[in-house]
């Protein structure tokens, strides 16, 4: 009997990839907004820190709002990948875009019910704003790579490109908008009012796709119906939403009976992964956007400088995410992926004499630096961890990771308040 149903996993996983399903491309470029959605909302928040450390100097906001979101999409991923195999994915992540969506415009009437005072209570209610944010991230985030685990390895590189995308997409609206109002009286606060109004109408795009558009797929129907199959108990309102009828109940039958591996089991074979995202994360995190936005000293550039190097690195982490599509230039060695991981970590020293002792144009090549890299990593890990597992698991696994992920962006956050030592604060 356990030859028979390790046969019929085995041809299972064989038909992995489908040849003649229609939709791969509109399937990839979907992914690819859903990614933005679920880092635009965040995104715009830390790109307007120009506006927010105008309006709140004594808060360290940069700091702060990141210190709150954090923690809050860290501890939501946790409890949703402890419970992952009982959680409705498609319910879970169109609560995390809705969310997103709500709390973008709640940005907008906090910011006009103040009339753009700052102050504590104004703070206050912009940190509750960014801890929303944080909880709709932990929901949708590990939701969506888990979802997408299971697809093609195409559909993940084209979410965490939209992750990146995001970043640098807000970068150059935010650019945009403070130089359309920069010799305007409120100019300041006027950009990040009608910045935060895309970011708001652009959330609602990412609802209604994901809800009406993307499980209408025929490329997704296959995949969601191939896990179905398989005994995951997670794309049953998937399965619905697309009106699939699942095929292989026999295989699905078996497969449940084997049971797939456990959470503990999938972390302990794919231990180097899971600390390579933490150690990727925690590095990147402790230097940005904090350090970058408030140690970096005074510049030519002045209040555009922490704008722009934020933008900057937002700009490489993007291309560092397509660089994997390359021939060859894909790291698949879970060596050489652990080797890469620890070498990154003699940007610390770099960051920081740079900051003491080099002009502006060293610091812009190693922010670039830094995004760069961690884009291509995180795009190596994510795309290499999934393989040789069933639908299930890869779901399972990619919750698992994001979630070292966000453990790693925890720590670093935390870790970035270091910079502050023998500054008074």
């Amino acid at each position: 009997m356990e030859v028979s149903v390790a046969a019929t996993a085995s041809a299972s996983r064989s038909s992995e990839n489908p040849t003649k399903v229609e939709g791969k491309y509109k399937a990839m470029l979907m992914c690819w907004i859903l990614g933005i959605g679920c880092l635009f909302s965040w995104n715009s928040m830390l790109t307007i820190e120009d506006y927010y450390i105008n309006l709140f100097p004594k808060y360290h906001p940069s700091r702060v709002l990141t210190l709150v979101y954090q923690p809050t999409a860290f501890i939501t991923l946790v409890i949703l990948t402890y419970y992952e195999a009982k959680v409705d994915t498609r319910k879970r992540n169109l609560l995390g875009y809705v969310l997103f969506f709500f709390s973008t415009l709640a940005v907008l009437v906090l910011d006009l019910a103040t009339s753009g005072r700052g102050g504590r209570g104004p703070f206050v209610g912009v940190c509750v704003v960014s801890a929303a944010f944080g909880l709709a991230d932990g929901i949708a985030q590990g939701g969506m790579v888990g979802d997408l685990s299971y697809m093609l390895p195409e559909f993940i590189q084209s979410f965490l490109a939209g992750l990146a995308a995001s970043g640098a997409i807000t970068s150059c609206l935010r650019m945009l908008t403070k130089g359309l109002f920069d010799n305007s009286q409120n100019g300041l606060r006027k950009g990040a009012i009608l910045f935060f109004a895309i970011c708001a109408i652009f959330e609602l795009l990412c609802v209604l796709l994901y809800a009406f558009v993307f499980p209408k797929l025929p490329i997704v129907k296959f995949f969601r119906s191939k896990a179905a199959s398989e005994g995951s108990k997670t794309v049953s309102a998937d399965v619905v939403a697309g009106a699939i009828q699942s095929h292989c109940e026999n295989v699905g039958t078996n497969l449940e009976k084997l049971g797939r591996l456990s959470n503990k089991q999938l972390l302990i074979e794919n231990i180097d992964y899971a600390m390579d995202m933490f150690l990727t994360y925690l590095l990147t995190l402790s230097i940005f956007p904090g350090f970058l936005s408030e140690d970096t000293g005074s510049h030519s550039l002045g209040s555009w400088y922490a704008v722009v190097l934020i933008a900057m690195f937002n700009v490489w982490d993007l291309v560092g995410r397509y660089i994997p599509l390359l021939q060859g230039a894909k790291l698949e060695s879970r060596k050489g992926i652990v080797i890469a991981v620890f070498a990154r970590f003699l940007l610390i020293p770099a960051f920081y004499f740079t900051a003491k002792y080099a002009d502006q144009g060293w610091m812009i090549v190693l922010t670039s630096f830094l995004g760069l890299s961690g884009g291509y990593l995180t795009v190596c890990i994510l795309t290499s961890a999934p393989k040789g597992y069933t639908g299930p698991e890869q779901n399972a696994l990619g919750n698992i990771l994001v979630s070292f992920l966000m453990g790693g962006i925890f720590i670093g956050v935390t870790s970035d308040w270091l910079w502050l030592i023998g500054k008074g604060w």
